[in-house]
């Protein structure tokens, strides 16, 4: 088992990286920081620990007393994590754990290069009936992947099954707590792992391993679906959204995983069969002014808005509309109060002309009648049309920030600058953008 560890961090790290286990206290985590502390002998790396402290067992305090004695046996540095868990999740008691974890793991100022999770073969078997009770499709029957390179997770045992692991432990001597809900069969991993596994392995004792290979399987193909969808939706990407003309190009299931992966790549929780196939056929037979607004979450758990706008979809985040009138004094960044910033920056041969004395200028949102004339050889024009000819989506109108200089309407973005504004070749400039 040493042999293979140190062969999966030989082919996934590099010498001297941090890497930080999460630890539980467990049989598998316990082995795994024993396995990882021996072979720091032979492989450089920094090896860290971190618990997270649930409080949801009366035990909660032992298993971090626990790891805190294992740790310090191995050298390894430990930190404990203590999380609250919200009784009005709707991710429920497990979801919301598991999703608390994740959090603590990543989001913490010990800034490893790679997490690892001692998830094994069990697991992955598991993991894989969970998925297929569900009705979930290849992505989720593809369940863990050994090296998430996009998430810097890495779970060196996947392929280990726990009966391994208990005899590793017995043989070293590892001794690891063992968490009382786990013998629960309410929460429906426990009810798979001592009902149905078992009895699924009176007729085929083998049973997990085929499991693991099942989603091994189901991994490949879900790549090369994904391969599929980047090949159908390159031409169709632009500014961040997706060309819906482009899109009915596409028979219905090409269109749907085309659809799916760019909900994946903009990191929304994927919906459900149903809500995607309603959400593509809202995209493709909705009247072409039609107001589509279709209520999405990130997987950060913030709400996200699907539009339609001139055959084009975007990914929007929902935005309170509020008035303001602010004054810039020569900072490098302005926050704005419907959520955007607005960044300055000195340049040359571009952007506001800063020999006419930008030291301050005014921002506000649009009233309406504002006029604008950017460009020196064509008239002015209402501001409404200019915004109307740039393409721009009406939600980005809405708040949209404009720049004062004095009395003159200085800057508007996506539009440009006012042409008696603009700094000339060889002159230094004042360029800002707005990041919405």
């Amino acid at each position: 088992m040493q042999t293979n560890l140190q062969h999966f961090l030989s082919q996934h790290t590099k010498p001297n990286q941090r890497l930080l286990l999460g630890l539980s206290g467990g049989l598998d985590s316990c082995v795994l920081l024993h396995l990882l502390a021996q072979a720091r002998a032979t492989i450089p790396f920094d090896l860290q620990a971190m618990h997270v402290h649930h409080g949801i067992s009366p035990n909660a305090d032992s298993w971090g007393t626990f790891c805190q004695a294992q740790c310090a046996a191995l050298n390894v540095p430990l930190t404990i994590v203590r999380v609250q868990l919200d009784e009005q999740s709707k991710l429920g008691l497990e979801g919301q754990a598991r999703q608390l974890r994740y959090d603590a793991l990543f989001n913490n100022a010990l800034q490893a290069d790679f997490v690892l999770s001692a998830h094994h073969q069990d697991d992955q078997a598991e993991t894989l009936l969970l998925q297929l009770f569900r009705g979930a499709g290849l992505k989720g029957l593809a369940s863990m992947a050994a090296a998430d390179e996009r998430r810097r997770l890495l779970r060196p045992l996947l392929n280990v099954p726990r009966s391994s692991l208990e005899a590793y432990a017995k043989q070293h001597g590892i001794s690891w707590c063992e968490d009382e809900s786990n013998s629960n069969t309410q929460y429906e991993r426990n009810f798979i792992r001592h009902d149905v596994l078992p009895l699924l392995s009176t007729r085929n004792p083998a049973i997990k391993q085929a499991l693991a290979r099942t989603a091994a399987h189901a991994a490949e193909a879900s790549d090369l679906l994904n391969d599929l969808a980047a090949l159908d939706a390159a031409h169709l990407l632009a500014n961040n959204s997706l060309c819906t003309q482009g899109l009915a190009a596409l028979d219905e299931a090409r269109a749907k995983n085309a659809l799916r992966w760019w909900l994946a790549k903009q990191e929304v929780s994927m919906p459900s069969a149903d809500a995607l196939s309603e959400m593509h056929q809202q995209l493709m037979t909705a009247k072409a002014d039609a107001n589509i607004n279709i209520s999405l979450q990130l997987k950060n758990q913030q709400a996200i808005m699907l539009k339609r706008y001139q055959q084009r979809a975007y990914l929007v985040k929902p935005v309170v509309t509020a008035s303001f009138d602010l004054v810039w004094s020569g900072e490098a960044q302005l926050a704005l109060p419907n959520g955007g910033t607005l960044v300055f920056s000195q340049v040359q041969g571009s952007g506001l002309a800063l020999k006419l004395g930008m030291s301050k200028l005014r921002i506000s949102q649009r009233n309406g009648g504002e006029n604008f004339k950017p460009n020196v050889l064509r008239p002015t024009r209402t501001l409404k049309h200019l915004l109307q000819e740039a393409n721009m989506p009406p939600w980005q109108r809405e708040n949209l920030p404009l720049v004062y200089w004095q009395d003159t309407l200085a800057y508007v973005p996506g539009i440009g600058i006012s042409h008696e504004l603009q700094a000339a070749p060889h002159e230094d400039g004042l360029q800002i953008d707005w990041q919405s």
